[in-house]
């Protein structure tokens, strides 16, 4: 599963699989132990790691991070066992970790100058480590690691200060999964995502709690919480959360407006109430709402549609975002699943490289590991990789493929001094959706602690 089903808290309403929810205070301490990478760079080659390397006779041994479940965990060491036969003189020992203790440890190892030398880079931290030299320019390796194949606008996604610090492994679009069988029982028809918008989300899924709500379902499991949403609500009415140059801040009204929309959703009963939405969020992806037929839309990356539809026991679909109004677009973009990068400190930068390159581009890796980290964001290895998939699998894929077009430009990668950004988000919203807070002051709030990031 990719991107995890992230990557969902860090951006997404839903946690990865097999992960835990990450603190709110565990980026805190991620950030300052990168801080500190500034001097730690500059310490001598005999810092603790600058010695790793070598094997047992001699063999070069490289150190890799991930985190996720043991089903990702078991299809990485099997595509890792590909590559160690292919390069008899080089050795891999995977280190994996929870997601919500990954960075704690990634920071500790980093700043102590003993990181690894490959390491799974998430979107939300990436610019914490590359803009302070942590992570190695890979242009310096493209002689070995080769992305050339990639879309452009996808591969820049990975650019930190003008240097490619992560290599995008797959691409993940925030949609919207529907249980066409939940909307059968209620008797709706399947929207037509090419038209609709937020309003007709709304109408839906009122309808669909009216008419199955003595059951438990609901139209709409839960929505205000989750800073990928506002990410896509602020760029379809022309604004940025982290604006680059020429592009316009996130304001107040839209804010508002977001904030405005998910109080709708709970008054119309489109939506739970707020107790239940938290319940739902905070638990466990396989009992959750829609895992369970309980809800008929849920927003998510849409590479997550497997481990729902297989928590659910039901061939379930992916759709467009609705749009602000009828006939403008959605503004869909795409979104890096999760990055390799390599360590600055590596002395084993080349065998390194061979590895990603591997894991990226090789068909005795790519053809195990399928769309476990995303949707591959090479077209030819997704080309390779469609007969194996299962149909479930197929859907998500197809979607990618569907939607290529209509694409916009992605935004930047969230700030050094935003990592823990999409942490702070929720409790905001949380306050909004309970009454504690006007949906305006919500926005005043939010607003503060953006301003307080850049």
């Amino acid at each position: 599963m990719p991107n995890d089903p992230q990557p969902l808290r860090s951006d997404s309403p839903h946690t990865p699989t097999g992960t835990a929810r990450t603190s709110p205070f565990a980026w805190r301490r991620a950030v300052t132990a990168v801080i500190a990478l500034g001097c730690v760079l500059v310490a001598p080659a005999c810092a603790p790691g600058a010695s790793r390397g070598s094997g047992s006779g001699g063999d070069t041994t490289l150190r890799v991070s991930t985190w996720g479940n043991d089903s990702r965990l078991k299809l990485t060491h099997q595509a890792v066992d590909a590559f160690t036969k292919a390069n008899t003189g080089i050795k891999v020992s995977i280190e994996n970790s929870e997601f919500s203790t990954y960075w704690d440890k990634l920071a500790t190892t980093t700043a102590g100058n003993d990181a690894p030398d490959v390491i799974q880079m998430d979107e939300s931290y990436i610019a914490a480590y590359g803009s302070r030299g942590a992570l190695l320019d890979l242009d310096t390796v493209k002689g070995t690691l080769d992305l050339s194949a990639m879309d452009p606008t996808v591969l820049n996604t990975g650019k930190v200060g003008g240097k490619l610090v992560g290599a995008p492994i797959g691409t993940a679009n925030l949609s919207v999964a529907v249980n066409p069988k939940v909307l059968q029982q209620a008797g709706i028809t399947m929207p037509d995502d090419k038209t609709w918008t937020w309003d007709d989300l709304a109408t839906i899924s009122a309808e669909v709690t009216a008419k199955l709500g003595s059951k438990g379902v609901y139209g709409f499991d839960g929505y205000g919480t989750s800073a990928a949403e506002l990410g896509a609500w602020a760029r379809q009415r022309g604004e940025e959360v982290w604006p680059t140059q020429g592009q316009t801040p996130v304001s107040a009204a839209t804010i508002t407006s977001y904030y405005d929309y998910a109080n709708k959703l709970i008054r119309t009963k489109a939506a739970p109430p707020a107790s239940i939405q938290v319940e739902n969020a905070n638990g466990a992806l396989d009992s959750s709402l829609f895992a369970t037929n309980k809800a008929a839309f849920h927003l998510l990356f849409h590479t997550q549609i497997s481990a729902f539809a297989a928590a659910s026991g039901n061939q379930l679909g992916v759709l467009r975002l609705p749009a602000q109004k009828t006939g403008e677009s959605p503004k869909m973009v795409n979104k890096a699943s999760m990055y390799w990068s390599i360590s600055a400190r590596t002395k084993q930068r080349e065998a390194a490289a061979k590895l990603v390159d591997f894991l990226m581009t090789d068909p005795a890796a790519t053809k195990i590991l399928t769309t476990e980290r995303g949707i591959p964001a090479i077209p030819a290895v997704q080309k390779d990789i469609a007969p194996l998939l299962d149909p479930q699998a197929k859907v998500a894929l197809n979607f990618s493929q569907s939607i290529a077009a209509e694409l916009v430009a992605p935004p930047q990668v969230t700030p050094a001094t935003a990592a823990g950004y999409s942490t702070e988000y929720p409790s905001i919203g949380t306050d909004v959706l309970f009454g504690r807070i006007s949906a305006a002051d919500g926005a005043t709030k939010l607003l503060s602690v953006i301003e307080g990031m850049k």
